[in-house]
């Protein structure tokens, strides 16, 4: 198929009610949202939202925006991911700053969220920590829900923390810290209410790595060995150390690890051990007590 051109061969410059369509055939064989993703993508090069594309299709993008448009365009009909496109994804009602060194924020770990929020108080300060944090949306927006929690935030990456750090200026959560630590290895605390993570938990060779948008994101915070169980065993065993009396663990798996997931939280002694469902129905976090 010829490459889609916004701009060349048109004797007047182009409407939105004009490049979209365009837009659109050029994605579909790439892109099962490929309407989305082109009014997310004009969005982004006209900095306006939605509302704007349906409330004025008359309205001529710039000759440099539709260049822009048009390289983008093509970048996701290569299968790059919109949210690295944008630079950001949304999660919680919040735009997020993301890159390729961090990975995508998805529906799912929002389980996270709220499991964290019916456990943290509101009216007195607790202890939360988020392990591999990446850009920061776990921790961050747990700091801006919950204002009296001390929030802690850990990830082996530097250019990750640098991701986070963004976000947690542009939010205004004070009340987040950012530590480079493999896991638990530069955490001294023994005092959390809470320890959360998103672990990578996706088998090495899993043929899911070469598809869709994974296959740009950062493939050490994917997987994990023994059929990617490994992180999630480290961080359930090196948590003991770091709770409080009756502390929680939270941690996010595939859907197809609530059996092993769960094994492993009872082997190292956690009490109360539950999974709980994601949006689509799939088994996603496992928890338990540290008693």
């Amino acid at each position: 198929m010829p490459k889609y051109s916004a701009v060349a061969n048109s004797p007047r410059q182009r409407s939105i009610r004009d490049l979209l369509p365009i837009a659109i055939e050029r994605l579909k064989e790439s892109s099962d949202s490929a309407e989305l993703d082109a009014e997310v993508l004009l969005c982004h090069c006209l900095h306006k939202n939605r509302s704007f594309l349906r409330a004025w299709p008359e309205h001529q993008p710039s000759p440099e925006q539709c260049a822009q448009f048009q390289r983008l365009i093509e970048q996701r009909s290569e299968g790059q991911p919109v949210a690295y496109l944008t630079g950001q994804r949304e999660f919680w009602s919040r735009n997020f700053k993301v890159s390729r060194d961090v990975l995508i924020p998805r529906p799912d770990t929002e389980l996270l969220i709220e499991l964290s929020l019916a456990l943290l108080p509101t009216d007195r300060p607790c202890k939360v920590i988020d392990l591999g944090t990446g850009s920061g949306v776990i921790a961050i927006t747990l700091a801006a829900e919950r204002p009296l929690a001390d929030v802690s935030a850990t990830d082996l990456s530097a250019a990750a923390l640098n991701i986070a750090r963004d976000n947690a200026k542009q939010f205004n959560t004070n009340n987040v810290r950012l530590i480079q630590s493999h896991w638990f290895d530069r955490i001294e605390e023994t005092d959390f209410d809470l320890i959360i993570s998103n672990p990578p938990y996706i088998a090495h060779g899993d043929p899911h790595l070469q598809q869709g948008d994974v296959r740009f994101e950062p493939g050490n915070a994917l997987s994990s060995a023994e059929n990617g169980l490994q992180d999630i065993r480290m961080l359930a065993e090196q948590a003991r150390d770091h709770f409080k009396a009756h502390g929680r663990l939270l941690i996010e798996h595939g859907y197809n690890q609530q059996t092993e997931a769960q094994g492993i939280f009872k082997h190292l002694g956690y009490r109360q051990v539950c999974t709980h469902l994601d949006l689509s129905g799939n088994p996603r976090v496992t928890s338990g007590i540290w008693e």
